[in-house]
């Protein structure tokens, strides 16, 4: 399935985020944005947040009805409008109403836009799970993971889909933090990791017998 959204115009448009500071009004002398300017670029970037909440909730609705391709359609249309804000606008974002709104507590120096990030990557990786898309399960929990290094559920679903493309070691790894984190969920890892080492020894055991039968056939006269 092709989860690359077209559409005809960038709904990210940095233009609208960047105030026009040459034209009389927007900026003071030493170039610093005027009130006004300023309030109209917090205004427009709080727009494409509450568009890119509203994605997310979307996909956060289809995922748990079962539709996970509407999920990941949703979740990239928030990421299209959440990221750009994230690299480009954070700190005008900042001092804004918004950033003085967001949870704080969750993060340190964490907006809003952070942490609905966080949330959007770390359920892709759920979908791509779902779809057995194990690449891909494992580049966005990546993607949630460099949010905060100690999101539980990412580091899960990126063990997990280590563990199925044949990174036992590195898919225990995973899930051994996980349980460092959360040691509440200590039962569903270990026997996520026992399901995991006897597929890798079903798939040890395969490649094996392989072995052995081109040795016997290179052996033979």
């Amino acid at each position: 399935m092709s989860e690359v959204i077209s559409s005809g115009t960038d709904p990210f448009d940095m233009a609208s985020l960047t105030p026009a500071v040459t034209q009389p009004g927007n900026a003071s002398t030493d170039g610093r944005l005027t009130p006004s300017a300023s309030s109209n670029t917090i205004s427009a970037i709080e727009s494409k947040v509450s568009t890119g909440r509203s994605k997310k909730d979307a996909g956060d609705a289809a995922f748990k009805s079962g539709d996970i391709k509407s999920a990941l359609r949703s979740y990239h249309e928030a990421v299209m409008y959440l990221a750009g804000i994230d690299r480009n606008a954070k700190n005008i974002f900042d001092m804004g109403a918004s950033a003085a709104s967001s949870d704080e507590s969750q993060g340190e120096g964490k907006t809003e836009v952070d942490l609905m990030l966080e949330k959007v990557y770390a359920n892709m990786s759920a979908c791509h799970i779902k779809q057995e898309n194990w690449k891909r399960a494992i580049e966005t929990a990546d993607k949630a993971l460099a949010k905060n290094p100690k999101n539980s559920k990412a580091l899960f679903r990126k063990g997990k889909a280590l563990g199925e493309i044949g990174y036992f070691e590195k898919a225990e790894t995973a899930l051994m933090e996980v349980k460092k984190i959360s040691p509440t969920e200590e039962a569903i890892v270990d026997a996520e990791l026992a399901r995991l080492r006897a597929v890798d020894n079903e798939r040890q055991r395969v490649a094996d017998k392989k072995m052995r039968g081109w040795l016997s056939r290179d052996s033979k006269p």
